[in-house]
């Protein structure tokens, strides 16, 4: 069933095009907010809650009234269908979310094709750019981006960029065989210890959270949680209030060298998630504003008239888009909790290695080694 006359939906079929990016001030890339449909299916434990608590429970970026309406107006319907609000969710159901997406910005800078060879693609990845979709993200990701603006799909994930299934395979075998070796660049707080530095922690990650805990055996004869991890750290030179640091990580556990920085007390300077231990995840910041904006229980027609187009004095020329009535995040281009001007995490990759390949990344604009320092980086 169609959830709007007039609107055309997006599913992940649609690949990103060149026109849906938006820039501002050549710092920051936005995505053109779009018409979405998300779907999913009920697990077993959301399996006799009611479509409006379930989404409540589960999807806090937005109020409690926002799902009450969507239910209402049907964009949100299972297995197909409109329902009331009281409905209840039995497993493995469709759902349906129709949404007017709005992706949250990421850096502006270029992603830089270093190589393109036959079978691979290796670009340099600019900081706070994901890899592939993943949560609010789908089109301002490394993969959609080469995809708008290079016409390379499809990619299979390394970030040395596979193109075909038997490369992606090979590298795979290699990965397995750990004949692959990925050496970072990371600023971190304070005077690092010279000599190379060895973290063995265990890498706890709660998905809820976002962000990973390190776990070490605490003497009590219990085994530490989440997965083995090990990282070797070796000073390339400091300031005396901050430390260039070489991060070779031995296993790939999330977030791990910056958990593992962290643990040894020199977290990487500008790291929000692991700076504090009061961090509070973006995706949840939404539900938490008092939106003056009263929602609207009525869906946008074809009527051109009955949707506005925004070009506010922070929006530049061209940067036109549809306001939905039911939006959580209109009349702004970004979502909500992601409007601040941020600059990319002070961790960066300076080169993989594989058996019989290598390749290196330019260095990043804070990681300003002297020669001496990319001498010693580079025996």
């Amino acid at each position: 069933m169609a959830a709007g006359a007039g609107i055309v939906w997006q599913t992940p079929a649609n690949p990103p095009e060149r026109q849906d990016y938006i820039f501002r001030d050549g710092r920051r890339r936005y995505v053109r907010p779009y018409y979405f449909e998300f779907i999913s299916h009920v697990k077993n434990r959301w399996t006799g809650k009611t479509i409006v608590d379930l989404f409540t429970d589960e999807f806090k970026g937005r109020p409690r009234e926002y799902y009450v309406h969507a239910v209402k107006c049907g964009r949100l319907q299972v297995d197909e269908q409109v329902v009331q609000t009281d409905y209840t969710v039995q497993s493995s159901q469709k759902i349906s979310h129709f949404l007017h997406r709005h992706e949250p910005p990421v850096l502006g800078g270029d992603i830089t094709i270093l190589q393109n060879e036959v079978d691979v693609v290796t670009v340099c990845k600019p900081a706070s750019v994901p890899v592939h979709p993943c949560g609010q993200y789908r089109k301002n990701t490394v993969v959609g981006i080469l995809q708008a603006e290079h016409g390379l799909a499809p990619l299979f994930r390394l970030l040395i960029f596979a193109k075909n299934a038997d490369k992606a395979e090979s590298f795979r075998q290699q990965i397995e065989a750990s004949l692959l070796q990925k050496e970072y660049v990371a600023k971190v707080v304070g005077v690092f210890p010279d000599g190379e530095q060895i973290v063995d922690a265990n890498i706890h990650f709660n998905a809820r959270e976002g962000r990973s805990t390190a776990e070490v055996c605490d003497g009590d004869g219990k085994a530490p949680i989440g997965k083995q991890a090990c990282t070797k750290f070796q000073r390339i030179c400091t300031d005396g209030t901050h430390s260039i640091v070489l991060c070779k990580p031995v296993t790939g556990r999330t977030h791990q060298i910056r958990v593992h920085l962290k643990h040894i007390g020199y977290p990487i300077a500008n790291d929000e998630v692991y700076l504090s231990d009061n961090f509070v995840p973006r995706s949840t910041m939404g539900a938490r504003i008092n939106r003056a904006t009263t929602l609207a229980c009525s869906l946008p027609s074809s009527d051109p008239d009955s949707s506005a187009d925004i070009s506010s004095k922070d929006t530049e020329v061209g940067e036109e888009f549809s306001i939905d009535p039911m939006c959580t995040n209109c009349p702004n281009l970004a979502p909500v909790g992601y409007d601040a001007d941020e600059e990319g995490l002070w961790l960066h990759c300076v080169r993989y290695t594989g058996p019989d390949w290598s390749y290196e990344c330019p260095y990043p604009d804070w990681a300003s080694l002297d020669n001496v320092s990319r001498k010693k980086l580079k025996s």
